[in-house]
C-alpha cells in the first residue's frame, strides 16, 4: 500500500471528506498531508478526531471589572460603568451567562448563523463593557486653508468653504471636542456611535486626491493623484 492509500485516497482519485479522517494528534504526518491533499483549506480546518474547534473570539471569557454591573433578562444583557449605561438586544440562538465573574457567550448548535453569531455577539459585549470604563474616541482632522471647526453650545460649527456654514447637531450621548480649530475629537461609550458620528463629520467634506483638501481620520492616508499638466 502506498502513501496515498495510507491515508484514504489514491491519485487521480476522489477526494474524500475531512470528516472521515480520525488521526491521533501525535500523528504530525498524517496531518500535513492531510493539509497537503486539500489544500484549499486553511490548516486550522483540518478535524482532529472528528471535532472542529469553537470559535477563537466567541470562546474566550469577558472578565468583569471592578465597578461594571451586569444584568441579563432574557435576551437584553444591560451593562453599567462609571460612565454610563449600555443594552444590547442579544439574537435568540446566542446564549449569554455570568460565572465566576466573567460574561460567558454560548451558542445552541454549530451551524453556520450560530458560528458567525458567537464571535460577533462576544466582541458587541466585550465593547460594551469597555465603553462603560474607558470610553471611546475618534479624532479627526481637517486640512485646507480657511476651513475650520469650533464648538457652538450644542453644536458643531464646521466653516468649509462652501457659501454657508454647517451645524451639525451633536447627539446627546456624543461629546465632541475642538482642541484647535483643524482638529476635532469625538468622545462616548457606544463604540458604534462613535465612529457613526465621525463618519457624518468626515462627509461634509472629504478628502480630496489633488490637494488633499477635507476632513480626514487622524492618521488616515489620502492617496493623492497628479493634477494635469498644462502643455
Amino acid at each position: 500500500m502506498n502513501e496515498d492509500e495510507t491515508y484514504g485516497t489514491t491519485r487521480g482519485s476522489e477526494h474524500k471528506s475531512l470528516a472521515e479522517f480520525t488521526l491521533d494528534i501525535s500523528d504530525v504526518k498524517g496531518l500535513i498531508r492531510i493539509y497537503q491533499l486539500y489544500s484549499f483549506c486553511s490548516i486550522t480546518d483540518v478535524l482532529i478526531k472528528g471535532e472542529r474547534s469553537m470559535s477563537r473570539v466567541g470562546k474566550k471569557p469577558i472578565p468583569i471589572p471592578d465597578k461594571v454591573e451586569v444584568k441579563i433578562e432574557g435576551n437584553i444583557v444591560t451593562i453599567e460603568g462609571t460612565k454610563g449605561k449600555l443594552e444590547q438586544k442579544i439574537h435568540h440562538r446566542i446564549k449569554v451567562e455570568i460565572e465566576n465573574n466573567e460574561i460567558i457567550v454560548k451558542r445552541l448548535s454549530d451551524l453556520k448563523l450560530d458560528k458567525s453569531l458567537h464571535g460577533l455577539t462576544r466582541s458587541l459585549i466585550n465593547n460594551m463593557v469597555i465603553g462603560v470604563t474607558e470610553g471611546y474616541t475618534k479624532e479627526l482632522e481637517i486640512h485646507g486653508v480657511g476651513l475650520r471647526a469650533k464648538i457652538q453650545g450644542k453644536r458643531l460649527n464646521l466653516q468649509l468653504g462652501f457659501s454657508h456654514p454647517i451645524d451639525y447637531q451633536i447627539p446627546e450621548s456624543i461629546t465632541i471636542e475642538t482642541p484647535k480649530p483643524t482638529q476635532i475629537i469625538v468622545k462616548g461609550i457606544d463604540k458604534q456611535e462613535v465612529a457613526e458620528v465621525a463618519a457624518e463629520i468626515r462627509n461634509f467634506y472629504k478628502p480630496e486626491p489633488y490637494k488633499g483638501k477635507g476632513i480626514r481620520y487622524k492618521g488616515e492616508y489620502v492617496r493623492r493623484k497628479a493634477g494635469k499638466s498644462v502643455a
